[in-house]
């Protein structure tokens, strides 16, 4: 019988409502069933978040990367806080590295973010770039990282396939703009958030889409919300499952299909019930586009709805996107352009008909 609950740590409270996403398997997306690809498709234009169920030898290995990695992430974030602080790149014009904890304004009302984290870039760990400055601890766990990076890709490059196919694109469209051995921004990220104050529990991380493609998230206590489509939308938890990613779509899936798929918004708060004295880590994979792929509309289909008369394409590359949303909220709350840092957001608060 499959587990609900991750051992050592308080379960998820029974009586919290969650978002009811969708539980696709891996083992039949990669078996190429019909009605489990059918599911996937119709979870990417409805919600943009579902579950994936990593029953494969794949998946298997993947999750024992995760397991490893939450555990190097533990280690991580108890280097000192000067430390750390070493590989804060973004002075630099780089998001990879480390962000303390308030480094991003969350809102228009300054509020800072309560979460920690550390980013890796996978041109690094690849070897396609020279290598970044690292602390120890990743740099002896490079071959774990590269494990982890190599199956989570090639779970990208299996949806993209089966999302590739549904919009009746030509062959292959979709994977080649994401190649593994080209240079992009993708990475994985280490994240760390402390229980909150009792008296103030928040957001600890801003309402937000995705910058990127695709997302494979590890996730073993709640926090983690979605605000699905439509007027009346509430906020509403995504359980973590044992043995299973949540997976959702980014801002690139939105521009390339012109708001056929759905990048949805979501933020991360403080976890509910007994869950709420627990540090929270995450693992996080980040797919994004190749950097000189420009966001845009992707042609050869009738799927893809057309441009509407006065819409006008904005003309990004991928690594100007990325670099533009992951540092457009660094710094002092007055210099900061809520509307240039934003992403898909409005698209996704559209009402589906």
């Amino acid at each position: 019988m499959e587990q609900d609950s991750f051992p050592g740590l308080p379960p998820f409270p029974t009586h919290v409502s969650t978002a009811p996403l969708v539980r696709l398997s891996l083992e039949k997306l990669l078996a190429h069933d019909v009605a489990e690809i059918k599911r996937l498709v119709q979870a990417s234009e409805e919600i943009g978040f579902f579950y994936l169920h990593l029953d494969s030898s794949s998946g298997a290995q993947l999750l024992s990367d995760a397991d490893q990695l939450f555990a190097t992430g533990e280690e991580l974030f108890l280097l000192d806080l000067e430390e750390k602080q070493k590989y804060d790149f973004s002075d630099q014009n780089s998001y990879f590295g480390y962000k303390a904890q308030g480094a991003v304004v969350v809102d228009k009302q300054g509020n800072l973010d309560r979460n920690e984290f550390y980013n890796v870039s996978k041109n690094d760990i690849l070897g396609l770039t020279s290598p970044l400055p690292a602390p120890t601890i990743l740099q002896s766990t490079r071959t774990n990282l590269e494990s982890f990076i190599t199956a989570s890709h090639s779970i990208i490059t299996l949806l993209l396939s089966h999302l590739n196919d549904s919009l009746n694109l030509p062959p292959n469209t979709l994977p080649s703009l994401h190649r593994l051995r080209a240079q992009s921004g993708d990475q994985v990220r280490f994240i760390k958030a402390p229980p909150q104050p009792i008296d103030d529990h928040r957001t600890a991380m801003g309402e937000h889409t995705d910058f990127g493609s695709i997302t494979i998230l590890f996730n073993r206590l709640g926090g983690l919300q979605v605000l699905p489509p439509g007027e009346d939308a509430i906020w509403t938890y995504v359980r973590p499952l044992p043995g299973h990613a949540i997976i959702n779509l980014g801002d690139a899936m939105v521009k390339f299909t012109n708001g056929l798929f759905r990048s949805n918004i979501h933020r991360v708060v403080a976890p509910p019930g007994e869950q709420s004295t627990s540090t929270r880590f995450s693992l996080v994979y980040f797919s994004r586009p190749e950097d000189d792929v420009p966001l845009r509309r992707l042609e050869g289909t009738d799927r893809i709805p057309p441009l509407g008369e006065d819409d006008v394409e904005e003309t990004v590359l991928s690594k100007d996107w990325v670099i533009r949303r992951a540092l457009g909220r660094r710094g002092n709350l007055e210099d900061i352009d809520f509307e240039k840092s934003a992403g898909t957001e409005q698209l996704s608060r559209r009402i589906k008909v």
